[in-house]
């Protein structure tokens, strides 16, 4: 028996040893994959389900038609990025520009070096030393003088600590228009390998002018690639005024000062964040994973609406809510999401405002506070039609409003309702909107990545 093995392995072995000459036989490129799970996500394998409310609009408005729809498998953050995490995001920033600042003043030292020789490349775009560490308390008073451009001017005056100034830290970050690409008069000629003569793209583009960011939309001439290409700058910071705005005859005063930056909130959902703030986020996370692995990944980036629709069923395709059934209390009669129950009563659920990230049990998929807590940014476009529209196959209404296109394209879906919402915008069907350049306390986000194989 044994001899009959080792006869059977050799031939094996002899034939794939000596493929065919001449003959096609691929790179020998192995089908089997195996893709590492991200930190802190949670695998959602494909499926179907049925898109749309389960239950009639809380404010009498005609609800989107329900649609059998299929998604591809995906990760997703387990709970909402908390203001720790985005911290890391607003180091990082603070840190690049002050890296930038001392390579501009001549600090070559802060520069990237390649095999001895020093980047040829500008200032203003050279590779930046991260192993360097910034001398925040410097001595030297070139140094002093180049990092104390990043602080409040006026924080001696105003009896202040010294500090950063939020409106200082400033991230720009490009996106390709593939919705220019797709129109029919930018076609791409295959056979002569350029776009046709009447090809126009109209992007974004955004710069800095005497410390105020400037958007524009351009329409320019579509000839390479690199002319799909849109850019924005945005302050990073989160709004901390919004307590404030969206209460007025509150106080909610010293949540509005020490919710992002007192350590004992470092584990609750980052709120005041604009959409375009969160696509920020998810473009510096995917530059972050892809300079630490040499293979890189796919871009992390918000869900579509149908991919937070689909995780929240948690693998149950007609749940009202996350955790499937059709109450917001347990058989104990606790409520199950921080939300708003009752009319002034906020705090029957154990939280006044938001709560730690991961308070309540979470769904099938693992994943935490799909309901509740804060509601959550997608990347779709808002329209009330949209399931009319929509493929049934990873659908996503998507518009990629320009800035100078009218607030009502500026509206993006947000899902899974909030500690200030009523129980109806809990259900997973369930959606509302809000315009991409605004921030509220009550939305935050989370982060998904397209899965690479099957």
């Amino acid at each position: 028996m044994k001899k009959n093995l080792i006869i059977i392995s050799l031939t094996i072995l002899f034939v794939a040893c000596n493929k065919p000459a001449g003959e096609l036989t691929g790179l020998g490129t192995k089908d089997k994959f195996f893709e590492p799970q991200p930190y802190g996500m949670v695998f959602i394998k494909r499926g179907s389900f049925m898109m749309g409310a389960n239950d009639q609009s809380a404010i009498g408005a005609i609800n989107d038609k329900s649609i059998n729809v299929t998604v591809d498998a995906f990760w997703m953050d387990e709970t909402e990025i908390t203001n720790d995490k985005y911290k890391q995001f607003v180091g990082w920033v603070r840190d690049s520009i002050a890296l930038r600042q001392l390579v501009i003043a001549g600090k070559d030292e802060y520069r990237m070096k390649f095999k001895n020789q020093t980047d040829d490349a500008t200032p203003e775009v050279a590779r930046l030393n991260w192993k360097m560490r910034i001398p925040w308390n410097s001595k030297d008073e070139e140094i002093k003088t180049v990092l104390e451009g990043l602080y409040y001017k006026d924080n001696n005056a105003l009896g202040f600590k010294k500090q950063i100034d939020p409106a200082k830290l400033q991230y720009k970050y490009e996106w390709l228009n593939y919705d220019q690409a797709a129109l029919p008069r930018n076609k791409y000629n295959v056979n002569t390998g350029a776009y046709p003569k009447n090809a126009t793209a109209r992007i974004d583009t955004s710069y800095v002018e005497n410390g105020v960011i400037i958007n524009k939309t351009v329409e320019k001439k579509l000839t390479t690639r690199r002319d799909l290409i849109s850019t924005r700058i945005v302050n990073v910071y989160p709004d901390t005024i919004m307590w404030l705005r969206d209460y007025q005859y509150s106080y909610n005063d010293p949540k509005m000062r020490m919710y992002f930056s007192a350590p004992g909130y470092s584990s609750y959902p980052v709120v005041g964040v604009t959409w375009e703030q969160c696509q920020a986020f998810c473009q510096w996370r995917t530059q972050l994973f892809n300079g630490a692995n040499s293979k890189g990944g796919q871009d992390y980036r918000l869900p579509t609406e149908a991919e937070w629709e689909y995780a929240a069923r948690g693998g149950r395709k007609m749940a009202l809510y996350p955790w499937g059934g059709n109450y917001v209390r347990d058989k104990k009669g606790c409520y199950l999401a921080n939300f708003k129950p009752m009319r002034g009563s906020y705090t029957d659920d154990m939280g006044a405002t938001t709560m730690r990230v991961g308070s309540y049990p979470p769904n099938d998929f693992g994943l935490f506070d799909m309901a509740g807590n804060v509601a959550e940014w997608t990347s779709s476009a808002y329209d009330v039609s949209s399931s009319l529209l929509v493929s049934d196959m990873n659908p996503s209404f998507q518009y990629n409003a320009k800035n100078d296109d009218p607030d009502v394209l500026k509206r993006k879906v947000i899902k899974g309702g909030s500690w200030k919402d009523i129980a109806y915008y809990l259900q997973c069907g369930a959606k509302t909107y809000e315009y991409q350049n605004e921030s509220r306390p009550y939305i935050g986000f989370r982060c998904v990545r397209s899965y690479n194989g099957e």
